[in-house]
């Protein structure tokens, strides 16, 4: 039995290896005990960490401190991957306001907790812990420990303060997000059907979703012209993807020819197609889907190297058919002819059995390719995110150089990278299921590490120290910015509840409160709103954690 002892009590690969595996094999058992519906998810490995480095079975200090880098970096990058494609548009286009109100509850969570930290008596780094804690927010408590440890004159017990803090907070963090919840349903008397059916009816309404019109064309001046003779076609944004002539219906092209009486199916955003019938004419009464033809629509998905980057007109005229919408992460929409395909976009295509096998084959349309991952862009983007990380930049009002550091550089150039889409063959496209395991296996070494080395001291500080203190303000972090944005979106602005609650949600980064969320209703307004603010709260409370530390410090 000495041999087993040894894999526990002394200093080994395999010693290190059984730790960090053992520490998240039962995290993750502990992250999916459910009490009173709230389960702590991925964060049950922090405090599997934590016990176990209550009770000393720890790692050597090197190697733990490499691999919490080393998973922080995996997982900001893959962050930055997912987020990119549709932080720009997600931003100005489908929630200017919404992200507002998400950055204000991230503003206010900061302001509180430096309030606090004066005021209150709390070191810095252990407020930075209860705002990272009582947000639920991971990456923002990796970012800070960054930033602290380049600090000047930090010891490693100071470096051990931000981690218990977020252990502190963190079981609040995620019930009191659910209690503001259920505070504001019972403040304003929220009616949850009446809520969606609002919804709903405003979805009917919206302009930002693709939807298709068949107009027949009364506009005489149209008569004889091509599609590429009508100027306002390429400037609406709008698709033409069938044509009924003399009673046959064929795809549409740039050079397809329009006649009086023909009937076309365009696709695009609703304000657009409103403004065509003016222009062409008013809409048909018949549906052409419902007209025998050899058309058919096929969703074909970019795989193939060799398609990357063509533009959407030159694989139409190459092919003869229409592309009528893109889906790209979190944005779908109708093409231009001068827009250029990425890997991984799912395309909508119009044509005859012919044409359609014809641009499958060019656009390889392989989900094994799909699901096959680059490994050489995902170490490039590495690299350049920690050598931006590593840049030194000199901020007026800060006494020392600021850093990206090892979470803001690999953030921003994954962003960068996510939205270039590729550089010739070579794509920086994850697949999804890709994505979830790097960013989980960064955040379990990252969280592992975190406990293990804050664990000495966890349960002396809840009991004999401040522990329950740091509760209690960390609730107010957690409230407050919750209660105060709520009731001005609710009173000011009117939102909708179910939007209301993906915003609260997704301002907080907050998987359990968005499935109890979406428990209250099938409607898809949380799941948006939570889309639409994830993003940039994401980035915005990576840089407030480091803000904090670097201007009051």
């Amino acid at each position: 039995m000495s041999w087993l002892l040894s894999l526990f009590n002394q200093d080994s690969v395999p010693h290190t290896l059984l730790i960090i595996s053992l520490v998240v094999a039962s995290g993750l058992v502990l992250g999916r005990v459910s009490l009173a519906g709230i389960q702590l998810g991925i964060a049950g490995v922090l405090f599997s960490g934590l016990l176990f480095g209550h009770f000393q079975l720890s790692i050597n200090p090197e190697v733990m401190h490499f691999l919490r880098e080393f998973g922080l970096v995996l997982f900001v990058y893959a962050i930055g991957l997912q987020v990119g494609p549709s932080f720009v548009s997600s931003f100005f286009r489908y929630g200017l306001r919404l992200n507002g109100m998400a950055a204000a509850i991230v503003i206010l969570g900061a302001l509180i907790t430096v309030l606090i930290s004066i005021f209150g008596a709390i070191p810095m780094p252990v407020a930075v812990g209860l705002f990272s804690g009582a947000t639920t927010n991971t990456p923002s408590l990796a970012a800070a420990q960054q930033v602290l440890s380049g600090l000047a004159g930090i010891d490693s017990e100071t470096l051990k303060m931000p981690g218990l803090g977020y252990a502190v907070a963190y079981p609040f963090g995620i019930a009191g997000i659910i209690l503001a919840m259920l505070l504001n349903k019972r403040l304003f008397k929220i009616d949850i059907a009446n809520e969606a059916k609002n919804f709903a009816d405003q979805q009917q309404q919206d302009t930002h979703v693709p939807i298709w019109k068949d107009l027949r064309v009364e506009n005489p001046n149209l008569n004889g012209l091509t599609l590429r003779q009508i100027p306002f076609f390429e400037g609406m944004n709008v698709v033409m993807t069938r044509i009924l002539h003399n009673g046959a219906v064929d795809v549409a092209g740039q050079e397809s020819h329009l006649a009086i009486g023909d009937t076309i199916r365009l696709v695009g955003e609703r304000e657009p197609l409103e403004q065509l019938k003016i222009l062409i004419g008013p809409e048909s009464d018949i549906d052409l889907k419902q007209i025998a033809t050899n058309l058919q629509s096929r969703r074909l998905v970019v795989t193939n190297k060799s398609a990357i980057n063509q533009t959407v007109g030159n694989l139409c005229m190459l092919y003869g058919v229409t592309i009528s919408r893109i889906h790209r992460p979190d944005v779908e929409f109708s093409p231009t002819s001068n827009v250029h395909v990425h890997f991984g976009d799912e395309l909508n295509v119009v044509g005859n059995q012919e044409a359609l096998n014809s641009i499958e084959k060019a656009l390889g349309n392989s989900l094994e390719e799909l699901d096959h991952p680059q490994i050489m862009p995902i170490f490039i983007g590495i690299s350049l995110g920690v050598l931006l990380g590593s840049v030194p930049m000199y901020l007026p009002g800060i006494p020392s150089a600021v850093k990206l550091g090892m979470a803001g550089g690999p953030l921003l150039v994954a962003i960068m990278l996510s939205r270039v889409g590729n550089w010739g063959t070579m794509t920086w496209h994850l697949p999804k299921s890709s994505n979830i395991i790097l960013k989980d296996i960064g955040i379990v070494l990252f969280l592992a590490c975190v406990g293990l080395h804050s664990g000495d001291q966890f349960v002396e500080t809840l009991v004999k120290g401040d522990g329950f203190y740091w509760m209690a303000c960390a609730a107010l972090i957690t409230l407050l910015p919750l209660l105060i944005v709520a009731a001005v979106g609710r009173i000011v602005y009117k939102l909708n509840f179910l939007t209301l609650c993906g915003l609260l949600a997704g301002s907080m980064t907050d998987p359990p409160a968005l499935a109890f969320a979406n428990n209250l209703s099938p409607a898809a307004a949380v799941s948006m709103a939570y889309a639409t603010v994830y993003p940039l709260v994401m980035i915005l409370r990576i840089i407030a954690a480091q803000l904090i530390i670097l201007l009051v410090n």
